[in-house]
């Protein structure tokens, strides 16, 4: 393996071009595809609709796999995820984009914390678009209940405060930069989106489903639903585990992090 710490300023120069030029020419590749398999009935371990403006604490192990489905096209969802075990290691949305070179999160992609490690692979995505640099909707832009608050609610009943709620993966929420550098919402996603997550490590998720900040309507307009379940050990030939460098990597530490 690459010892980093022996490379000299030139060659730490060549290996980043290196690696911008893999990214850019995988953004322009077609993106990959990931059919949604059929759940048996068996392997299902828990299953719920939240309403419009509501959030749920979801529990998954390692191995296990979570459907998200946007039932009525309601204009996002915030998702927000610490590592069971120890609670201080978190999602990094920085991290997640910054790593893979893209804020294009889907199929493919994996999920970061802030310990470089995976704590979970987007094994499925209908393609409706999620954002992990703005965020859910706060008090600030409504009266009604708001991402940042359900997040931090969230929290609480894990005994967790909102110091341990860092900037949260919108889901369902299609957002691009404009010709003057600005991020605008590109419309509501499609009534069924889904995405589908399998769990890296034994998490603990909010799920909230509340608006983007960018959305034009700031209440939500329809029920999500989610499935949990016992899914397939993924196998050597994983699309997640290689799809891009950086995430090999993170797995390696996961491995390393499970294997003390």
């Amino acid at each position: 393996m690459l010892d980093l710490d022996k490379l000299n300023p030139a060659q730490y120069r060549e290996r980043y071009e290196a690696l911008q030029a893999t990214a850019r020419s995988r953004a322009a590749a077609p993106k990959p595809v990931a059919a949604f398999i059929e759940i048996k009935p068996e392997d299902v371990f828990l299953e719920e609709t939240i309403p419009p403006g509501w959030y749920v604490n979801i529990r998954l192990q390692r191995g296990a796999a979570l459907r998200i489905t946007n039932q009525s096209g309601t204009p996002g969802a915030a998702l927000f995820m610490w590592n069971a075990e120890e609670t201080s290691e978190r999602y990094n949305a920085g991290d997640t984009t910054k790593l893979q070179w893209t804020t294009n999160l889907t199929t493919g992609r994996v999920l970061f914390s802030d310990m470089g490690r995976v704590m979970a692979s987007i094994t499925a995505d209908s393609g409706a678009g999620h954002d992990s640099i703005i965020g859910p909707n706060s008090a600030m832009q409504t009266q009604a209940r708001n991402g940042r608050e359900n997040l931090r609610s969230g929290a609480a009943k894990l005994g967790l405060s909102r110091r341990d709620v860092a900037p949260a993966l919108s889901l369902f929420s299609p957002v691009a930069v404009d010709a003057q550098g600005v991020m605008r919402w590109q419309g509501n996603p499609p009534p069924g989106a889904m995405i589908e997550l399998r769990a890296e490590m034994d998490l603990l998720i909010i799920l909230s489903n509340t608006p983007h900040a960018l959305s034009p309507v700031q209440a939500a307009t329809g029920p999500i639903s989610y499935i949990a379940w016992h899914a397939p050990t993924p196998t050597q030939n994983d699309l997640c585990r290689q799809f891009t460098e950086e995430a090999a990597r993170g797995f390696i530490n996961n491995d390393r992090y499970y294997a003390k």
